[in-house]
């Protein structure tokens, strides 16, 4: 596939067939037994996972597994679709688990209340033969009758293998995003698919793949609603008092980093706009910077980088005038909230995760960029001179193009005003 957008095909309950143009997805017994193409990571595994696969399950399988081996924020875009399913797949609500990821785990309970929620450690499962090897065996012990893989963007050797492992009665799955060296792999689980849904060309946002998928599954068209997440009132007591604007400079990629110190130049106008700032981020995004320090130790300033647990993190974002934030799984998670959120934007998959189209973007979301002729290059950029320096497309993003849209999106705190002098 190339990166080129392609039209909108719209809801069809009958764009779903494993004849998509360009991909074959029937393997024969033999070319199964001994696939070629495959990483050397896979036929590690493949003993392992054949164990799993084969091992008999003597209970009657029941219920709908769905399988989410992504981020918080993927889990995010996706949660609103999750409330469809039951109707669609004929089930009962408790009759729906997910497998989700650890790095969500600490917030599912609440965000899925009413579904059975299990979280592995993806990334050992990714690396680390033995624990792979338990995680299937448990999957394979549940016995669903339906397994559920819409994920677009995802990792064959963890979603696919998951599925395949569960030995369901039906494997549904969305046609996801094949390139050369993927397609190996990709022929060899979808190959063993009982139904692939089509969900549309690259670029499509993803609340809207998963609305499509829904809507195949159930036979009519279930329209697109912006995400949402229901979360607790639980007031942050580590802020003190008065509004405050939260700044995440954190990613999981260095190269969507809008630059650190451009996060320090909106703290500084947020200060004499009369705010607080509250820098949020993992251990892993401290980075050796601390904002508390480089902003002279203003009072109004808070650091709690690498000193929060998630459920604080949404606590933080549910109380806050504002958030500001890199591409990440944050920013889904303070628009999914209903706060007032920017989010610097890059153009590595552009449409896919942000910006969000009409019909899906809430009042809440705000976005900023700058528009380049490289955009849709799959993070694989070739203007980097290396891998931990910010991307273009993101340092192009100016501090006053930035600082004009939180003028706009904050409310004035009382006797200020937002171009950060006192009110008159």
């Amino acid at each position: 596939m190339d990166s080129t957008p392609n039209p909108d095909p719209g809801f069809d309950p009958h764009f779903d067939s494993g004849a998509t143009p360009g991909h074959r997805f029937h393997a024969s017994a033999l070319w199964r037994a001994l696939p070629a193409g495959m990483r050397r990571r896979w036929w590690m595994f493949r003993p392992l996972d054949l164990i799993a696969r084969s091992f008999p399950v003597l209970k009657k399988r029941r219920g709908v597994l769905v399988i989410r081996m992504d981020g918080i924020g993927d889990m995010v875009l996706f949660r609103g679709c999750l409330d469809h399913y039951a109707e669609a797949l004929g089930v009962e609500k408790e009759d729906i688990t997910v497998l989700g990821c650890e790095s969500w785990r600490d917030v599912a309970d609440e965000i899925f209340a009413g579904y059975r929620v299990i979280a592995i450690n993806e990334h050992a499962f990714a690396r680390r033969p033995l624990y792979r090897f338990r995680v299937s065996m448990m999957v394979r012990a549940l016995a669903p009758r339906v397994v559920v893989n819409d994920s677009y963007l995802r990792r064959a050797m963890m979603a696919d293998s998951l599925a395949l492992a569960s030995g369901a009665t039906e494997t549904i799955s969305s046609l996801p995003y094949i390139n050369e060296p993927t397609r190996s792999e990709y022929l060899y689980y979808l190959s063993q698919a009982t139904r692939i849904v089509n969900t549309g060309d690259y670029p499509t946002h993803e609340t809207v793949r998963h609305y499509r998928f829904v809507s195949a599954l159930a036979g009519r068209e279930i329209p697109p609603r912006p995400p949402r997440i229901s979360w607790r009132d639980t007031v942050p007591e580590r802020v003190g008092a008065g509004p405050y604007v939260v700044l995440c400079p954190g990613s999981n990629e260095p190269g969507r980093r809008w630059p650190f110190e451009q996060y320090l130049d909106m703290a500084r106008r947020l200060l004499v706009a009369g705010y607080r700032v509250v820098f949020v981020g993992t251990r892993d995004e401290k980075n050796n910077q601390d904002p508390t320090a480089e902003l002279s130790n203003n009072p109004g300033v808070v650091n709690l980088i690498g000193k929060t647990s998630m459920p604080e993190v949404l606590d933080l974002m549910n109380h806050a005038a504002g958030v500001l934030s890199n591409d990440s799984g944050p920013a889904h998670v303070a628009i999914a909230l209903g706060t007032p959120t920017l989010v610097v934007v890059g153009g590595g998959h552009f449409g896919c995760f942000f910006p969000y189209p009409e019909g899906v973007k809430p009042d809440n979301a705000h976005f900023a960029f700058e528009r380049m002729d490289c955009y849709h290059c799959f993070w694989r950029c070739p203007k980097r001179a290396t891998k931990h320096d910010v991307f273009p497309c993101i340092s192009a993003v100016g501090a006053d193009q930035v600082w004009a849209q939180l003028e706009r999106m904050l409310p004035p705190v009382a006797g200020k005003t937002n171009a950060g002098a006192p009110a008159q």
